[in-house]
């Protein structure tokens, strides 16, 4: 029988699915590491990217510091003509706080026309001025004593400068760099307390901070702590946006641990004290408790007493919520909290926190810190700088700009402008212009470019130009003058009638104001009475050529048409301008540029550019004594008499009107001993105003005088000068006795030799004699 033979089965292969594979354990894990070493890498090339931003913003020039810019110091001494309520309006303007015992710089008391004053120390370009005590005794709006804490005569007193304005960055960050050994005893400690109580024991990030903000707001009824530290507020400040997202909260984390890794914690701190955000000023964001103190105190850091700083202290929660000039009440109540914080913390004895909080926000008003009320002197100012420096420099490297612009006499001047040209009553599209020099130095101490106060607009002291009318007149007689053998104050000139070719194929006829003519006139009342027939043929006799040159040697810088018109005004010029031609006579012929500049240096107070006075005798002082006396009889007789409405009629001044065609342009230029002004009153538009120089821009100049102590003009000292009394309408000698005799000076050989009126010194009686006496 056949063996049946049996074989094992062994099962029917699978087949293979198409298209999948299930992943081993080991496949899993090469996925998972593979992903993570790549988030990893990229994590550490985040983190490497941001501690290069990190490192590279700190390291290097950490803000745009913009340039600031200062007015002259108010010094004071012997002999200084001020008043009394301008000195303590000053010194509050400049932050010194009034206080019954002086014991500290910074601060002032006034007894009646007695102050006693504690200066602060500063670094000026000719080096650091230490602060002072000293007693300082006013009589009659003028210093008759300056003297030390010991006794002794003080021979000057200079106080710091106060800041007018900046040059700023695009984004108008403003802030004022301190060093952390600069802040008051408890800023710090306060700020640690309220913004990061384990500031210095954590690396950037305090979990444990945010938990006890929790409570401690709780417990408080109101913010009083932050969760975020120190260093993750500087950096959201410095590095980052506003945004509350989870990606800018994880790189604020991140970078504040890169902060804390490479930087010190003072370190950190000190740019935190200059960085953070502590309010707005128009465009300029206020940063740091430098600016801050300024903006809000009017004060230095280092001055500021317990309230103050609690206060600053509070107003880094919310600037805008805690604003203490808009929401004063709130503000107190954050203040207060961070008063009782500082007791409860054991910062302060809560003795000393009861009384502060007694005590007033202190906050000066906005006009006292303003720094945008002399756009037009800045702006000339900005021009200069221009020249010599790069915007960017002007813009990011915290240069401070020295000027000379005086805050006392621009207050005034710009009131004045104000006041007038509202009093002329000539609708609202009246303006007015006024430039203000020192009369000896070239000083710009004002430029007033609108009626309006803190207007940074168009700018007529400098922008403006416009037809000078009579203004031109002086550079004529001037001409004259310098001819002794043919022109004396007493020579006869013509006013009369005149047709001159006009160099353009017509005709001149000039007229004067009055339509009358007045025949033959002595050459100084013919300029006091500003006749334009009389200017013009004299300045024809005198050749305009020779005019030309006069009004160059004067300052005049434009080209001078060779037309007869020129001689009556028909040149337009800025106010800046005709200021730079009376400076030259108000100074007894010297020329000097009008100076808005002092000096210039950078951050550490290395003096970069000096801009020193120049001058360039111009005129002989003969020649120049007469046309003076001329314009001071302008004042006292002439067009300018008005001027005495406003102050004593002893006080020598010297000046000139200016009106041109159809009543459109109102000018006056003048001097007193030691300031030179000059003011004008038109409609942007040219339509007329109806204005004289004498009826308009006379009374700004008036309104100004009225409210500044001035120096009358003194005569110049020459050689060959003669002093006579003469009978002007006979242009012969005369007696001090006789009526209409008047004493004026002659270049020695030009006296009149022939006697009129009294009779001659010769023949003197005995009657003439005791009249004389009498």
């Amino acid at each position: 029988m056949a063996k049946k033979t049996t074989t094992k089965k062994t099962g029917s292969p699978r087949k293979k699915r198409q298209g999948t594979r299930t992943p081993s354990r080991t496949s899993w894990r090469s996925i998972l590491f593979k992903a993570g070493f790549t988030l990893t890498a990229i994590v550490i090339a985040y983190a490497a990217y941001l501690d290069a931003v990190v490192t590279r913003q700190f390291e290097g020039k950490k803000w745009a510091i913009p340039a600031k810019v200062f007015a002259r110091p108010l010094e004071l001494y012997s002999g200084k003509r001020i008043t009394p309520a301008d000195l303590q309006s000053q010194l509050k303007r400049q932050g010194y706080q009034a206080v019954q015992q002086v014991s500290r710089p910074g601060t002032f008391a006034r007894a009646g026309n007695r102050f006693v004053i504690y200066s602060r120390g500063f670094h000026f370009p000719d080096g650091a001025e230490p602060s002072r005590y000293a007693s300082v005794q006013l009589q009659n709006n003028e210093v008759v004593q300056l003297r030390s804490n010991g006794g002794t005569t003080l021979p000057l007193l200079r106080l710091d400068p106060q800041p007018i304005g900046g040059i700023y960055p695009a984004s108008y960050e403003d802030r004022l760099l301190i060093r952390s050994t600069q802040t008051p005893r408890y800023l710090i400690p306060s700020l640690l307390a309220i913004e990061d109580r384990d500031y210095y024991d954590h690396f950037g990030l305090s979990p444990t901070s945010i938990a006890r903000a929790m409570v401690a707001n709780v417990r408080a009824g109101g913010v009083v702590q932050g969760g975020s530290t120190i260093t993750q507020q500087l950096v959201k400040n410095f590095f980052l946006t506003n945004d509350r997202t989870l990606v800018r909260k994880a790189k604020e984390a991140i970078m504040a641990l890169l902060l804390e890794l490479h930087y010190s914690k003072e370190e950190i701190l000190e740019t935190y004290l200059n960085e953070v955000y502590l309010g707005q000023h128009g465009r300029r964001a206020i940063h740091g408790f430098g600016l801050a103190s300024q903006f809000y105190f009017a004060q230095p850091i280092q001055e500021l007493n317990l309230a103050r700083t609690a206060l600053l202290v509070a107003i880094v929660k919310g600037p805008s919520y805690f604003d203490p000039r808009r929401y004063s009440e709130r503000a107190l109540e954050r203040r207060n909290l961070v008063l009782d914080v500082m007791a409860e913390r054991g910062i302060v004895p809560q003795a000393e926190v009861d009384r502060s909080k007694k005590l007033p926000l202190g906050v000066v008003s906005r006009e006292l810190v303003s720094t945008n009320d002399f756009p037009a002197y800045i702006d000339l100012v900005k021009e200069q700088l221009r020249k010599d420096y790069d915007e960017k420099d002007l813009t990011s490297e915290g240069l401070r700009i020295f000027t000379n612009l005086d805050p006392i006499i621009q207050r005034e001047a710009q009131k004045s402008v104000s006041a007038t040209v509202k009093s002329l009553g000539k609708g609202n599209q009246l303006q007015g212009a006024m430039v203000i020099s020192s009369a000896q130095t070239g000083d710009l101490l004002a430029v007033v470019g609108d009626k309006n106060a803190g207007y940074a607009g168009f700018n007529r002291a400098v922008e403006a130009r416009r037809p000078v009318g009579s203004l031109l007149k002086p550079a004529i007689y001037l001409t004259a003058l310098e001819r002794p053998e043919q022109y004396t104050l007493t020579t006869m000139v013509n006013d009369t009638s005149v047709k001159i070719n006009d160099g353009k194929g017509g005709y001149w006829e000039p007229k004067n104001y009055s339509r009358e003519s007045h025949g033959q006139v002595p050459l100084y009342l013919a300029l006091a009475k500003s006749y334009n027939q009389a200017a013009a043929n004299t300045g024809m006799a005198v050749g305009l050529s020779s005019v030309q040159d006069t009004l160059k040697r004067l300052g005049v810088e434009q080209r001078v048409p060779p037309y007869p018109s020129v001689l009556l005004g028909a040149l337009s010029m800025t106010p800046i301008e005709v200021a730079t031609m009376y400076q030259t006579i108000a100074s007894g012929g010297f020329r000097m540029p009008i100076r808005a500049i002092d000096a210039v240096v950078d951050s550490q107070g290395r003096p970069l550019s000096r801009y020193s006075i120049s001058v360039e005798r111009a005129f002989n002082p003969g020649p120049m004594e007469l046309l003076r006396t001329a314009l001071g009889v302008v004042m006292s007789e002439g067009t300018g008499r008005r001027i005495y409405q406003y102050i004593e009629p002893d006080i020598a001044l010297g000046g000139k009107t200016g009106t041109t065609n159809d009543l459109r342009d109102s000018w006056f230029a003048g001097y007193s001993g030691d300031l030179v002004a000059v003011s004008w009153i038109g409609h942007d538009d040219n339509s007329p105003t109806k204005l004289t120089g004498s009826s308009g821009a006379l009374k700004i100049w008036g309104n100004f005088l009225a409210n500044v102590p001035v120096q009358p003009v003194a005569p110049l000292q020459a050689n060959n000068l003669t002093s006579l009394w003469v009978n002007p309408a006979a242009n012969g000698r005369s007696h001090q006795y006789c009526e209409g005799a008047m004493e004026l000076p002659y270049i020695t050989g030009s006296e009149p030799k022939a006697y009129a009126g009294c009779g001659k010194d010769s023949d003197d009686s005995l009657f003439d004699r005791i009249k004389a006496w009498f």
